[in-house]
C-alpha cells in the first residue's frame, strides 16, 4: 500500500480537477464528455449546463450534433438512470451493468405482474432490436410492436422497464434540449451480449478504469455506490485490476477504507484555489461517492438531495455546495445556507449573468417543474438573492 496519505480537502480538488471544475477548458465536447466519464441525464438541460460549467468557449449546438450523430449517446446505465457518455464507452459500461439492469428491470414486481418472464424478455429482444435498428422509433411504436409480436395488451410499467432493459440509445427529438418528452429510441450498434459473465466482468473492469480517471482517488463503496453495483463484483475487478499493475492503493489520513486510483491522474494541492460554479441538477460529481462529503456537506444533504432523489441545482463554493439556485427567468435566484463574503457574492453574480445569457437562446426557466421543491424548509441561516444584483 502507498504511504501518500490524502486529506479530505485533498480529495475534493483531485474530484474537481478530473471534472473540470477547477478552470473551464477548451475541449471539443465529446472529449469533455470522456474527460469527466458520464453526465447523468434524465433532466434534458444538464448535460448542457454541465458543459457551460467546464468549457470554454460551449457551443451548445456542438452537444446537439454530437447526440445526432450518436458520438454521444444516452442511455440507460449507472445507477439505473439516464446518462450521456462517449460512445465508445457505452458498450463496456451496458456489459458491466448487465447483472443490476437485469435484476432491476426484469425481476421488478410489475414487470413480472406483466405474466413476463425474463425468459420472454430474452426471446424478444432481438426481434425487438432489429425493428428499432432500421430508424428510432417512438415508445408508442415500441410498445404496439411488442404488444403485435407477443399477441396480448402490454401496461405501461412492463413496457417502460423492458425498455430501460434492451441496449437502446435515446434518439434526439427536438429544441432546445435535443430531448423532449415524446422519447425516441434506436438500437445501439455496439450492444453487448447479454447474460455473458465474461463480458460483465471486463465491462466493469473498463468502467472501474473509466471511473477513476473522472474521479479518483475512490474506495470500493465510492464505485459501487456510482454504478449500483454489488460490492463483491466490485472487489473482484480491483483485484484483477491490482494484479495487472494497473492501481495505486493509497491511505487516506481518515477513515478505514483504502483509497484506489490510476497512476499520474492530478492530485491537485488541498489549497488550489476553486472558482465558484452554478452546478447543474444531478451534477454527476454530487453522487458519484458513497461519501458524499467529498462535495456536498453532510449538514446540507437533505436540503439538496430530496426524498425522492431530486438532486437541486447547487452553489458550489470552494469546492464545496454551500447552497442551492433556481433560475426565474428575470435572475437566478441563489440561496446560500451560510454567510458568504462579498467577494463570493460578486463572483456568483458574475457567473449567473452568463449563465442567464447561455438559458435565455433555450429556455430561460428549465428546472422549472422543481420549483415545488423551494418551499420546503431551508437552514435558519440561509440567505436568498437574486442575481446578478438584487
Amino acid at each position: 500500500m502507498g504511504t501518500l496519505k490524502l486529506t479530505a480537502r485533498a480529495l475534493n480538488r483531485a474530484t474537481l480537477a478530473r471534472q473540470l471544475l477547477l478552470a473551464r477548458e477548451p475541449l471539443d465536447v465529446v472529449e469533455a464528455v470522456r474527460r469527466v466519464v458520464a453526465l447523468q441525464a434524465q433532466q434534458p438541460a444538464s448535460p448542457y449546463i454541465a458543459l457551460w460549467n467546464r468549457l470554454s468557449p460551449f457551443d451548445p449546438t456542438t452537444l446537439d450534433t454530437a447526440l445526432t450523430d450518436h458520438r454521444l449517446v444516452r442511455s440507460t446505465l449507472m445507477r439505473i438512470t439516464l446518462h450521456t457518455v462517449h460512445a465508445d464507452d457505452y458498450a463496456p459500461f451496458r456489459a458491466a451493468m448487465e447483472p443490476t439492469l437485469r435484476g432491476s428491470r426484469l425481476g421488478d414486481p410489475r414487470f413480472r405482474a406483466s405474466g413476463l418472464t425474463p425468459a420472454d424478455a430474452d426471446a424478444v429482444l432481438p426481434p425487438l432490436l432489429k425493428y428499432a435498428e432500421a430508424r428510432p422509433r417512438t415508445a408508442a411504436e415500441l410498445k404496439t410492436w411488442l404488444e403485435n409480436h407477443l399477441g396480448t395488451p402490454l401496461d405501461t410499467s412492463a413496457h417502460r422497464l423492458l425498455r430501460q432493459y434492451a441496449p437502446l440509445w435515446h434518439s434526439p427529438t427536438g429544441t432546445p434540449w435535443s430531448f423532449n418528452t415524446r422519447q425516441s429510441y434506436v438500437t445501439a450498434p455496439t450492444a453487448p451480449s447479454l447474460t455473458d459473465p465474461e463480458a460483465a466482468a471486463e465491462g466493469l473492469k473498463t468502467l472501474i478504469r473509466r471511473y477513476l480517471e473522472g474521479f479518483g482517488p475512490a474506495t470500493v463503496a465510492d464505485m459501487a455506490q456510482f454504478a449500483l453495483v454489488h460490492r463483491p463484483r466490485v472487489r473482484a475487478a480491483i483485484q484483477a485490476l491490482t494484479d495487472e499493475d494497473e492501481l495505486e492503493v493509497l491511505q487516506p489520513s481518515e477513515g478505514k477504507e483504502p483509497l484506489y486510483d490510476l497512476p499520474e491522474f492530478p492530485r491537485p494541492p488541498e489549497d488550489t484555489p476553486a472558482p465558484p460554479r452554478l452546478m447543474a441538477m444531478w451534477d454527476s460529481p454530487l453522487l458519484a461517492y458513497a461519501d458524499r462529503g467529498r462535495l456536498l456537506p453532510p449538514e446540507y444533504r437533505k436540503h439538496v438531495t430530496r426524498v425522492n432523489g431530486d438532486v437541486l441545482p447547487t452553489l458550489l463554493v470552494d469546492g464545496y455546495v454551500a447552497g442551492i439556485w433556481r433560475p426565474l427567468g428575470e435572475a437566478i435566484e441563489a440561496t446560500a445556507f451560510h454567510s458568504l463574503p462579498a467577494h463570493v457574492w460578486k463572483a456568483l453574480s458574475e457567473e449567473a449573468a452568463a449563465l442567464r445569457t447561455f438559458l435565455a437562446d433555450r429556455d430561460p426557466t428549465p428546472y422549472r417543474r422543481y420549483d415545488h421543491w423551494w418551499a420546503k424548509p431551508l437552514p435558519a441561516t440561509a440567505e436568498t438573492r437574486l442575481l446578478p444584483g438584487g
